[in-house]
């Protein structure tokens, strides 16, 4: 009996601070959804602005997880297999979303492609606007979810090995026919994981994006952007809506996620 009482306080604690961080905003946001029933919470919904902005957050998402997954198997097998001056710089630089605010990120955008920026004669050469545009925004996001595919990869790589890829080589497979039929099936869970963690990062993207969007409604309005430009008018209802299907969509990528780690233990 001497041992449960202190077990019990450190499981009620637990509770109460998930409860205060995580449990009561989302109460809080529900509420204020259907605070004025079903068909508010839907006709927000179904409002132009609040469409397109959906339409373009998942297709930013959807863009910068292709590339961000072609690229980051690309970078995490160069950083395991390749032994190169400079491999531990470009090591810490994948590590950079991290450490730097997304709004940082979206300055130096700006910086290097807005009307005064290094890049400004190449962009106006090409007729192709960055900033203020979806290519900067892209950019943006592309930025702040780089690293999950790579440091997802890169401990499955490392964990298996390069035994089978040379004895594919010795079978006569070709560098691509090695990578398809034994390093990708090797490194699929990671690889899924790190699509997942990149999917929710994009999706939930404010700070970069609010800084070289420009913010112009129907044009350059995430999803995140719109609640931020709602709340501010006080469009309480069409904010928390909004949320709501974020907060949805973000629900079902956590059960994917753990359903892939359940079934990667399996494997």
């Amino acid at each position: 009996m001497g041992h449960r009482g202190p077990g019990h306080l450190l499981i009620a604690i637990v509770l109460a601070y998930l409860g205060i961080l995580i449990v009561a905003p989302i109460a809080a946001i529900l509420y204020g959804a259907f605070e004025r029933g079903l068909g508010a919470f839907l006709a927000a919904l179904s409002q132009p602005d609040v469409v397109h902005a959906f339409g373009l957050t998942f297709a930013l998402s959807a863009a910068a997880v292709a590339l961000n997954t072609v690229f980051g198997v690309l970078i995490a097998w160069v950083l395991v297999r390749q032994r190169f001056r400079g491999r531990g710089l470009v090591n810490g630089l994948v590590d950079l979303p991290f450490v730097v605010s997304p709004v940082i990120a979206g300055y130096a955008i700006l910086l290097l492609f807005g009307r005064r920026g290094w890049f400004a004669p190449l962009v106006q050469a090409s007729g192709i606007q960055v900033a203020f545009a979806l290519p900067g925004m892209l950019l943006a996001t592309l930025f702040v979810s780089l690293p999950f595919v790579i440091r997802e990869v890169i401990p499955v790589l490392e964990a298996t090995g390069t035994e089978q890829e040379q004895m594919a080589h010795t079978l006569g497979a070709s560098g691509w026919q090695t990578f398809w039929r034994v390093t990708l099936p090797n490194i699929r869970w990671g690889v899924l994981y790190g699509i997942t963690l990149t999917l929710a990062r994009t999706l939930g993207e404010f700070g970069a994006v609010l800084v070289v969007s420009g913010t112009v409604s129907g044009l350059t309005e995430t999803a995140t952007l719109y609640i931020f430009r709602a709340m501010d008018e006080r469009q309480y209802v069409s904010a928390y809506a909004v949320s709501v299907v974020l907060g949805a969509v973000s629900f079902v990528i956590l059960i994917a996620m753990e359903g892939m780690k359940r079934r990667r233990s399996a494997a």
